[in-house]
């Protein structure tokens, strides 16, 4: 399906609603009925229409038709928050006694899902590195029953090969669930890899103006219809119209926002390689990335989030480095329109830092929207700071 299609027409039933050029905000919590039996119906299958805004809504609706297009799967459903998704993507598909295979260091609150909450209903979870297929054939177990993957993820990129992991998956029963929110659909389709879930934190990249938080997750109907007639409406944690609007409206301007972060972060990336108070720099589709043929293999482009490594063995420098720049903002997430950074220290107290691990002397850097030449500048002025 065409990239533009989806973006700009796909869902847009625009006679429907006196022929606007965007789709209405269909800010009702409730939905009429004619019949009691229409309305009996519709208790028999809340997935197959409007009861309540908790479940579906037509705006909502119009958003989950283009991201499921984007991942190229079945359907998708549309939650209130990244986390909310990672939960959905997880908790529906395991019982008490199960296993799970996690990459090592996922995302903060799918560690907090595996390490402190799923242990209380008896479902344990092993980490792998994740970078060998073996790393998983190691680790599986008879009640394993869901691989968790994150590629890349977030801080040092490092990627799984989905693949050969959904490849084996396969061969054991078990679901594979993937967080594709480095990459977004733009850049990477892990359902066509042979992977059961996508998600994303579509408060980044879809939404892409750091206004609205949400996330998405994707695959086939059948496990989206078992999210969605449990935890998705027990729990409550389904997008409000209001915000999918903002992320459809995020989503029109999707390739030009890539295409253009992704054209200035390979000019900052030069800068920060070639400059004498930086150790290294960290990014998938770099020459010297160790997994750079995998990324190749498996991803259609990188944007914006990269790391790099300063040399210094006073963590202070590297405060100060992130509190002299002047327009770089120092922050969590990425995908918006502003250039943000952040420390790795900012996470551990200063006692413990250990200036021989170079990832604690790791800062990530999200490359916005403004121009290179401007992102460059502050970069310079913030690394004179560096002392030693």
């Amino acid at each position: 399906m065409d990239l533009s299609y989806i973006l700009n027409e796909l869902g847009e039933e625009r006679e429907h609603y006196f022929n606007a050029i965007a789709p209405p905000i269909i800010q009702t919590s409730n939905f009429k009925f004619n019949t009691v039996d229409e309305m009996r119906q519709r208790f028999k299958d809340e997935y197959g229409g409007y009861i309540y805004s908790r479940g579906l809504n037509p705006t909502v609706d119009i958003l989950r038709k283009k991201l499921a297009a984007l991942d190229e799967a079945e359907d998708a459903l549309v939650f209130n928050s990244g986390a909310s998704a990672i939960f959905s993507s997880v908790v529906p598909f395991v019982s008490s006694g199960d296993h799970i295979i996690s990459v090592r260091n996922p995302y903060t609150w799918a560690q907090r899902l595996f390490n402190d909450f799923l242990p209380r209903f008896g479902v344990q979870t092993s980490y792998v590195e994740g970078r060998l297929l073996s790393d998983f054939e190691n680790a599986i177990q008879e009640n394993t029953k869901l691989i968790y993957l994150e590629s890349p993820n977030s801080w040092d990129f490092g990627l799984q090969d989905i693949a050969a992991i959904s490849k084996f998956a396969k061969t054991r029963n078990c679901l594979v669930v993937i967080d594709n929110s480095y990459c977004s659909p733009y850049y990477q389709k892990p359902i066509l890899l042979g992977a059961d879930l996508v998600l994303q934190s579509a408060t980044k990249y879809l939404a892409g103006h750091s206004d609205v938080v949400c996330g998405v997750l994707a695959g086939r109907k059948e496990l989206l219809q078992k999210v969605f007639n449990l935890e998705y409406l027990t729990a409550g944690n389904g997008i409000q119209p209001f915000n999918a609007w903002l992320l459809m409206r995020g989503l029109r301007t999707l390739p030009a926002r890539m295409d253009r972060i992704a054209k200035t972060t390979q000019v900052v990336l030069e800068y920060l390689k070639q400059h004498p108070k930086i150790e290294s720099v960290i990014f998938p589709l770099d020459a010297n990335f160790p997994q750079v043929e995998l990324a190749r293999k498996q991803m259609q482009g990188a944007c914006g989030l990269l790391s790099f490594v300063v040399k210094t063995t006073d963590p202070k420098n590297i405060e100060h480095f992130s509190e002299s720049l002047k327009h770089i903002m120092m922050a969590v997430s990425w995908g918006g329109y502003e250039s943000l950074i952040i420390p790795r220290i900012a996470g551990m107290e200063l006692k413990d830092f250990n200036p021989s691990d170079p990832m604690q002397r790791l800062i990530r850097l999200y490359v916005g929207l403004e121009d290179a030449d401007y992102i460059i500048a502050d970069l310079e002025q913030a690394l004179k700071s560096i002392t030693n």
